[in-house]
């Protein structure tokens, strides 16, 4: 019998009927589309990444006209030539002649779309085939104690992922749809106390303001350094975290108001970052801790609940100089492995852009890491926390409440998040005014000292979802927390 074209074996020792199914022509049309009509691309991008290609240099073909197109450049075999010098498989191929031949065809122009789907199609086939050859491989691996129960797990979960791959998310929703949805956050909202429609915060006032934190919005947390804006950020994950473990403890199949937290740490290490959570905890001071001034009684209350937090369902990545590229690829893996629900980026100004000309205009790099963080937001369908450093404009004013104009190095930031919150401790500049002691000032600011002590706000300077304002909050620097100023304490059980 012939064999198809269209295939190709898997590899030695697999029976020849069981081969990848891949259409290197219509890679090859639809690239030659993408090249003669930029405008093209906007569609195509939506659905098709570079590994959906089968064959190697197509994927990078794709990748690279993707990028030129997302910087307002023109990507023709002429741009792109420059890109691929010496790059083996394209010489093995003609060389930059190869890209001109791409050109010559018309049926991409006109079946675009279809063949981006085919190709899409044919890509979840060889994930399928894929997912199958490693199912039989592992059922007849009889080398190790044998348990059919996980391979069947593993296999469900192998097939889980390449359903999930196959979901069309970008589909349009018809009104009946989106209304059931909305009737459903209501209700959400309703059972929590009327002011919990996302995910907790962990903060009474918080919730209250936003409703906390909602799906697919980019939420940006902003401060000057000292102001606490990462131990709030921290404070918030664990509730959340906290939240979702203590509901599946009780109802393992309900629903809850918490999710499993990534935490993107670009700046401390993941033990410095655990080490903030257990002090707060055991009410052991976070430095005493560090430096190991602490007795036998506090050892054991951080035992204890280092014990009582070991499922606690908080993922720290604390990989440093991420591109926003690939902490979107470490996100959708984390998402899709541990099933976390929301995501923390500690800090936006740490990341980088995807591309080397980027780094070159600041100004223009943040705009394309927002943008990521929104898309990643929406793509996800998950909550996204971003912390960010404000400009020292701020220092200069003698009220230094943070303004929206004070967001550092673009305007993007407001423009891209759903909300945006300031940090803002008052006790902080007034510690820096302390006048000479015994002084008639210094009894008076004393008096004022006293009466800021442990004071801050958390300002909620623009919400999509509703009116923006102050919400009060209590400090404790000592366990690096933030609590309500009205209750003196975490909200036990996510506003419920």
């Amino acid at each position: 019998m012939a064999s198809n074209p269209n295939v190709t074996p898997i590899a030695p020792g697999i029976a020849a009927a069981t081969e990848l199914p891949r259409n290197t022509d219509a890679e090859t049309a639809l690239l030659g589309a993408l090249m003669i009509d930029n405008n093209l691309a906007g569609d195509i991008q939506m659905k098709l990444k570079p590994e959906h290609f089968y064959e190697p240099l197509h994927a990078r073909l794709y990748e690279k006209i993707m990028q030129v197109v997302d910087e307002g450049r023109l990507a023709n075999p002429v741009t792109l030539r420059p890109l691929f010098t010496g790059d083996p498989a394209l010489e093995e191929l003609g060389g930059p002649a190869y890209l001109v031949q791409m050109t010559e065809g018309t049926a991409g122009l006109i079946a675009a779309q279809d063949f981006a789907r085919q190709i899409y199609d044919l890509a979840l086939l060889r994930a399928l085939v894929t997912v199958g050859r490693d199912l039989v491989e592992s059922a007849t691996d009889t080398s190790e104690n044998v348990d059919p129960q996980a391979k069947i797990g593993e296999a469900e979960m192998a097939l889980y992922k390449v359903a999930e791959e196959g979901e069309v998310s970008g589909a349009a929703r018809s009104f009946a749809q989106a209304a059931t949805l909305a009737v459903k956050m209501a209700d959400s909202a309703m059972k929590s106390g009327g002011n919990l429609s996302g995910l907790t915060t962990g903060l009474h006032g918080i919730n209250a303001k936003t409703g906390g934190m909602h799906r697919s919005d980019l939420v940006i947390l902003a401060g000057r350094p000292a102001m606490g804006k990462t131990a709030l950020a921290t404070n918030i994950a664990f509730a959340c975290a906290q939240q979702f473990m203590l509901d599946k403890r009780e109802n393992p199949d309900g629903e809850s108001s918490g999710a499993g937290v990534g935490f993107f740490s670009l700046e401390m290490s993941s033990d410095q970052l655990a080490t903030r959570i257990l002090a707060e905890q055991a009410k052991i001071n976070s430095e005493d801790l560090r430096m190991g001034r602490i007795g036998q009684s506090q050892f054991r209350a951080l035992t204890r609940v280092s014990g009582e937090l070991s499922d606690l369902p908080l993922h720290i990545d604390d990989t440093p100089g991420l591109t926003i590229a690939a902490l979107r690829s470490r996100a959708r893996r984390m998402k899709r492995q541990k099933g976390v629900g929301m995501f923390v980026i500690d800090y936006l100004q740490l990341l980088q852009g995807s591309s080397r000309k980027s780094a070159e205009n600041r100004v223009q790099e943040i705009s394309e890491i927002t943008r990521g963080l929104k898309t990643l937001a929406k793509e996800l369908n998950v909550p996204v926390l971003a912390l960010s450093q404000l400009s020292r404009q701020v220092e200069q004013r003698e009220d230094k409440r943070p303004q929206l104009s004070d967001l550092r190095e673009s305007g993007t930031i407001e423009q891209d998040a759903d909300i945006v919150m300031f940090v803002y401790r008052e006790e902080y500049y007034h510690a820096s005014k302390k006048p000479e002691d015994g002084s008639e000032k210094f009894a008076q600011w004393m008096e004022k000292a006293e009466a800021l002590r442990g004071q801050a706000e958390c300002i909620v300077a623009k919400q999509r979802h509703g009116a923006t304002g102050i919400v009060e909050l209590q400090f404790e620097a000592q366990y690096t927390r933030f609590f309500d100023r009205d209750d003196g304490g975490y909200e036990a059980r996510g506003g419920r």
